[in-house]
């Protein structure tokens, strides 16, 4: 049976009357940019995350932007961030002026490697940029120590992680800002792109708040040059509405990343990432890193040996199954950071050739999911 990789239409749906009023408050107040909407949306997540501070900004990548311009990002500096990851991360660092230094990753959960990092810093270094990729958290100590020792920055990409944890702390929450995307895939997923920087110091959320609107305050008075990076109201009253919601959401996906776990646990040739047989296993299983509470944002395997993860990507598209390969080109790797000193990033380049996502999403049908694993364990087995 067709099972897509994602279906936004049920989550939607079931909460139709609720959007709708909120939808019908925006129009009947007038009240399109800025105003309490957004203020409100900002207080409630700030709330959820355990953050003092909450800026509601365009998208998730310009909240990444926003927040290195705030810190003075810029020509001459140089921000480390993983080569295996989405390219809004490096992207914004170009976007400042600095040079992005691409890091090697972890390949039990994707996410930076901090011993690589340690081996990248340089005099001319100013940030470090883990991020929690598909739902899950970096090992933000020693980041963080790196951080303290070297004076740096440290800017959380938590995109994917919106309620993911580390030592029950949740991620975006470590360093001088954390940064969200409301990008309609993601666990609280908006209408349209939308995003959110956190943080805990006062001077860092005026800063960037004067930033999301073009440096000016009062009105027409510009203290520095910054964007147009205001999320709309309307947005932000549609994502009021599911963030209550977001646990259930997270629950659920949750326990169908356990049923997969489950149910091809005991199949010869699969297993769970950062265990002894992971090394010889023919199907790698995505697993919590210990301290971390997973969202699972996606379920990303890996598929060892030449080719295979190709093969299975044709498998399951020949079944209807959805997937999909995030992310086939690493960073260092891409065609735009050509003229930087060429690096050999052995991991990055091994999960481009090995990573593939399948269906995790909340609304999964027990049926659906069963369809997936049973399509996995066929391919492994054979």
């Amino acid at each position: 049976m067709p099972v897509p990789l994602l279906d936004l239409t049920s989550q939607n749906a079931a909460l139709h009357d609720e959007l709708s009023a909120a939808f019908g408050r925006v129009l009947r107040s007038g009240h399109f940019i800025l105003g309490p909407e957004v203020a409100d949306f900002e207080q409630a997540c700030a709330a959820a995350l355990g953050a003092k501070h909450a800026v509601a900004v365009s998208s998730g990548t310009d909240a990444i932007l926003i927040a290195l311009m705030a810190l003075g990002l810029g020509p001459g500096d140089e921000a480390i961030c993983p080569a295996f990851t989405f390219f809004a991360t490096a992207g914004c660092v170009s976007r400042t002026g600095a040079t992005p230094v691409f890091a090697d990753v972890c390949a039990e959960d994707f996410n930076l490697d901090p011993a690589d990092v340690a081996r990248r810093i340089t005099p001319r270094t100013k940030v470090i940029i883990p991020v929690h990729l598909f739902g899950q958290s970096a090992d933000m100590e020693p980041l963080l120590a790196l951080a303290r020792d070297h004076g740096l920055a440290v800017v959380e990409d938590a995109a994917q992680s919106f309620g993911a944890r580390h030592r029950g702390r949740c991620c975006g929450t470590f360093g001088d800002a954390g940064t969200f995307s409301f990008f309609p895939s993601k666990n609280l997923g908006g209408f349209g792109d939308g995003g959110l920087v956190v943080t805990g110091n006062d001077e860092l959320a005026e800063k960037i708040r004067l930033l999301r609107t073009h440096g000016a305050k009062p009105k027409y008075h510009h203290r520095l040059v910054g964007g147009n990076f205001r999320l709309d109201a309307l947005q932000c009253a549609l994502l009021r509405v599911k963030l209550p919601h977001l646990p259930d959401y997270s629950a659920n996906r949750a326990r169908n990343a356990a049923a997969y776990a489950e149910a091809l646990g005991g199949i010869p040739g699969v297993a769970l990432a950062g265990t002894e047989a992971a090394r010889t296993a023919r199907l790698v299983l995505p697993a919590p890193r210990m301290h971390n509470e997973h969202i699972w944002n996606q379920f990303t395997l890996r598929v060892p040996g030449p080719g295979r993860r190709d093969a299975l990507q044709q498998y399951l598209q020949g079944r209807q199954i959805g997937c999909e390969i995030y992310y086939p080109v690493p960073l260092h790797r891409q065609a735009c950071y050509a003229h930087l000193p060429r690096v050999e990033l052995p991991i990055a380049e091994l999960l481009a050739s090995e990573a593939i996502s399948v269906p995790v999403f909340p609304e999964l049908a027990p049926a659906h999911r069963a369809e997936v694993a049973a399509a996995l364990a066929e391919f492994a087995t054979h």
